[in-house]
């Protein structure tokens, strides 16, 4: 057999023993979004969490605590522009005003010199999973099985049991009065920043933007009056007679704090110091405005403030852009 044959048949041979071609697994931040869908369904041009919210815009004004931690110029005490979206947790945006979840805060600051930065607030001071994998199963064990129309009980303990950090904001959450305001319930980010100042010293961070009014709450029976659409004309009453405004604090981390596990709430002897506020004096009075085709992702940060390698961090950005990708192609069908 000559060399060409011989190469010939093992070629054929080859080819009959290796397996043909597979579909690609789904990434991890596509396999977060169709987790999200498959429990709260689709919910076409809407986002995948947070669903339900509305626009503001305003001003974040910074001091001189805020200078001495970070070189951003966020802080330098001018007015920078911002873009806000106030939100219900879940993945229906028709879902109820009185419902025991998160609320959300996204703030986007439109600094000098081109620089943004982009945050996701929630009002709790814990995320509800530490690592972006089990993102996915807390909500895959809690999503009804067609045939029974609930979860499968076994699987959603067997969860919970494996994974026991992943039931402490959802009891924060149960134990505190539902939001009577957007204006009047504290936010979050739960994940640390590192801030960075003009000497490049460094310090790791949280915040909380917290409520001016004070926390504004509802007893049951005052709830139980209310419509499931509350909050929305709520804001654009209170702005329309003044500004709403937040205080920004800077939650300062200690040695041995949790810089990578946003389900950890660090102490309450941490130093916690006032580096600004946050101004909203304008409402959106529909469902339109500046913050629709925003996503909002924490990554985006000034010179002087850096993300940490909180693994739950880092993959936001990749979820926020498929989300992002599948909303506007369905509202654009719509159109």
């Amino acid at each position: 057999m000559s060399n060409i044959s011989h190469t010939l048949v093992l070629c054929a041979l080859a080819a009959m023993v290796t397996p043909l071609p597979v579909a690609a697994q789904a990434s991890l931040a596509e396999q977060q979004v169709n987790a999200l869908e498959g429990l709260f369904g689709k919910q076409p041009g809407a986002r995948r969490a947070q669903a339900k919210g509305l626009c503001a815009t305003g001003y974040f004004q910074g001091n001189t605590v805020g200078r001495s931690l970070s070189s951003a110029s966020v802080f330098s005490g001018a007015h920078i522009p911002a873009v806000v979206r106030f939100s219900v947790g879940g993945g229906n945006p028709k879902g109820s005003d009185k419902a025991r979840s998160a609320r959300g805060l996204a703030v986007q600051l439109t600094l000098p010199k081109g620089e943004q930065w982009q945050m996701a607030n929630i009002s709790a001071p814990m995320y509800f999973v530490r690592q972006p994998e089990d993102f996915v199963t807390f909500l895959q064990v809690r999503t009804p099985d067609p045939a029974t129309g609930k979860p499968d009980p076994a699987k959603l303990k067997a969860f919970n049991e494996a994974h026991p950090e992943t039931l402490l904001q959802a009891a924060y959450l149960a134990k505190n009065p539902v939001p009577a305001s957007f204006a009047g319930v504290s936010y979050w980010g739960v994940n640390a920043f590192e801030l960075i100042n003009a000497q490049q010293q460094s310090q790791f961070a949280r915040w909380q933007f917290v409520p001016q009014e004070g926390p504004l709450t509802f007893s049951d029976e005052e709830l139980k009056a209310l419509p499931d659409n509350f909050l929305a004309d709520d804001l654009r009453q209170r702005v329309a007679h003044s500004p709403v405004v937040f205080e920004f604090k800077v939650q300062l981390a200690k040695p041995g704090d949790a810089l990578l596990d946003p389900t950890q709430v660090w102490g309450a002897d941490n130093i916690e110091v006032p580096a600004g506020k946050l101004v909203i004096n304008k409402v959106s009075p529909d469902l339109s405005g500046a913050c629709v085709a925003m996503t909002f992702n924490p990554l985006v940060t000034p010179k002087g403030i850096q993300p940490s390698k909180d693994p739950v961090l880092q993959a936001r950005s990749a979820a926020y852009g498929i989300s992002l990708g599948r909303r506007l192609t369905e509202a654009n069908a719509l159109k």
